[in-house]
């Protein structure tokens, strides 16, 4: 039986350019992507917006312009990174296992994320009680004005939790079928996150007015670095969520592929857990309790 003349043989070698060919025809189910510059892109202004950031902390005003610049840099990578995926996606080139690669590789985003808002509860519990020999032994610090837990932080674990319950309740929708309900259920939970948003900036106004900064000792530090990040985080996730609105409002999310947003729903929550952690071991054991701690010396 003849070769096909697409296949090397030792006689008659086939040309580069005639392999380049010969595997764009190969059919399989993994998905090769294309060349892409937003790995970079994405990279160079997440260092943009580090370096800018610990700038801005040690009181140099160039730092906030690198900062916002570095924010913009990544909104813009993650706007047109996402429009690519979809694209992809919509083209036919995203079969079964491809979904699953990108479930399991969310799925460890995720679980990175978790040891990264636990590097800040280790350093806050260190704080509260293994304080060194040069922090207060008090907790909180003497002359740092903790909010209460039942105001704002309160009403802000309302909202989460709510948004979560609408968030759920858009994900049914959407394995249904039913995308009208399903999109007005993800508008409910982009205007919930909206509010959770506007609630902690005027609660970090409200603070830095008591005097309460970053350079409130360990105390300060810890509970701006663990609030901040997780507002981040809500602000990312409400980006997410909103692609998902206007994908399902255009219909080009359906009941058999949804896998983006399952991801923005998988996100979602691990933002809703970490915010309870926050409430209950932040704001309500950090901020009731006074303790009276001992400082150890030489521990290690």
């Amino acid at each position: 039986m003849a070769k096909p003349a697409s296949v090397m043989t030792e006689d008659a070698p086939v040309s580069s350019t005639e392999t380049a060919d010969h595997h764009h025809d190969v059919k399989h189910d993994f998905h090769l992507v294309d060349p892409s510059p937003w790995p970079f892109t994405g990279a160079l202004s997440a260092f943009v917006l580090t370096v800018g950031a610990v700038l801005w902390m040690h009181g140099l005003t160039f730092g906030m312009v690198l900062t916002l610049a570095g924010f913009a840099g990544v909104l813009g990578t993650m706007f047109v990174w996402w429009r690519d995926v979809i694209r992809e996606s919509r083209s036919g080139a995203h079969k079964e296992v491809v979904n699953v690669g990108l479930r399991t590789g969310f799925a460890l985003f995720i679980t990175s994320e978790v040891f990264f808002f636990l590097a800040f509860f280790w350093a806050f519990f260190w704080g509260a009680l293994v304080p060194p020999e040069t922090v207060a032994a008090s907790w909180p610090p003497e002359g740092v004005h903790a909010i209460p837990p039942w105001g704002i932080p309160l009403l802000n674990t309302m909202l989460l939790l709510l948004s979560g319950t609408t968030l759920t309740w858009a994900h049914h929708e959407v394995r249904e079928g039913n995308m009208k309900a399903g999109f007005h259920a993800l508008l409910v939970t982009v205007a919930l996150g909206s509010v959770f948003l506007g609630f902690q900036i005027y609660e970090y106004v409200h603070l830095h007015h008591l005097g309460m900064t970053l350079q409130s000792g360990v105390f300060g530090s810890t509970f701006y670095m663990a609030t901040g990040f997780h507002g981040v985080h809500v602000l990312v996730g409400t980006a997410f969520l909103i692609v998902c609105t206007m994908r399902a409002a255009q219909l080009t999310i359906t009941p058999e592929k949804h896998v983006g947003f399952e991801a923005a729903a998988w996100y979602w929550h691990f933002v809703d857990v970490v915010w309870l952690f926050l409430f209950v071991c932040v704001y309500m054991w950090g901020a009731t309790h006074h303790l009276q701690v001992e400082p150890l010396i030489d521990v290690f």
